[in-house]
């Protein structure tokens, strides 16, 4: 961990750039509609997390965009049996999860981005995501905040690639050096903006509740570990 605090750390950069779900909103904390996907598929939780997060490159950097063919893909390589109706609710019950999940962001997450735009900093957004869990971002309540978002369904790129941190940082107009990255931890994203050369913060408030076994091993990329985004102001 690096000396001072978090607070301090924002204070002198230029910029903060943040990741997405499980740092600024997540459709488990947001939402309880409906089903979760594995279950409307039946397939285990530990299986559909593992073709999310490891298996569906393609969907993440654009290559799929249509809701359909992404649940498709990834309920066939599990289950080929799985029925057209199964793979239509699924896709319906996720679209309907994330567009809750970006249109009712939390009071905490609008407050400290408004917070930190007020102290003059830039803004940035940068998330793994394929087109059907960012289809609502335009209607998102903080999309307005952000200097830059990218995703890497539209970039082509993802965590941890270096590619997709540039590309924000240099529509900000900030050198690595001058941005603090904000994020879970996830898809190795702190590793990434670290060895670019961003002070990295690891926001562990939401996967405390889902993933508590995770922190552990994604605590040494980070300078700086919160609980609470308030924490940055």
């Amino acid at each position: 961990m690096a000396q001072g605090s978090p607070s301090e750390a924002v204070a002198r950069a230029g910029a903060v750039v943040f990741d997405l779900f499980h740092t600024l909103t997540s459709i488990e904390a947001i939402t309880k509609w409906g089903r979760a996907t594995h279950e409307i598929l039946g397939v285990s939780r530990e299986a559909w997390l593992e073709q999310l997060f490891e298996e569906s490159r393609d969907r993440l950097i654009g290559k799929v965009r249509d809701p359909l063919t992404m649940i498709g893909i990834m309920a066939r390589a599990l289950n080929p049996g799985v029925s057209e109706e199964a793979i239509k609710a699924a896709a319906e019950n996720r679209t309907r999860r994330f567009e809750n999940a970006l249109t009712r962001i939390p009071d905490a997450s609008r407050n400290v981005l408004a917070g930190l735009k007020v102290r003059g900093k830039k803004l940035g957004l940068v998330s793994n995501a394929d087109a059907m869990e960012v289809a609502s971002w335009d209607r998102s309540p903080v999309a307005g905040l952000f200097d830059c978002a990218v995703f890497s369904c539209d970039v082509g790129y993802a965590k941890p690639e270096p590619e997709i941190y540039k590309i924000c940082l240099d529509n900000l107009h900030v050198e690595p050096a001058g941005a603090v990255f904000v994020g879970d931890g996830g898809s190795d994203e702190l590793k990434g903006a670290r060895d670019l050369g961003m002070t990295t913060v690891m926001m562990t408030g939401v996967i405390k509740e889902l993933w508590p076994d995770r922190i552990e091993r994604r605590l040494p990329y980070a300078d700086f570990s919160i609980d609470d985004l308030r924490e940055l102001l």
